[in-house]
């Protein structure tokens, strides 16, 4: 399961509901994107939430 690295986001799953009130199970998933960082002193490949990248850029 993909997973941020950084805020744990991961999937969601819920019912997506008509208007004759059907349900049908769906699934919403994070804006993840890939992106190399370094960790630990050492560059790693890690799964970032975009939100979380928003917040990473503006603490520089």
């Amino acid at each position: 399961m993909a997973k941020c690295y950084f805020t744990g986001k991961h999937r969601q799953t819920g019912n997506a509901r008509s208007h004759a009130l059907n349900t049908s199970k769906r699934a919403w998933n994070p804006n993840l994107q890939r992106r190399h960082m370094m960790i630990d002193g050492r560059m790693q490949t890690v799964m970032v939430s975009a939100s979380a990248l928003k917040t990473l850029s503006k603490a520089r």
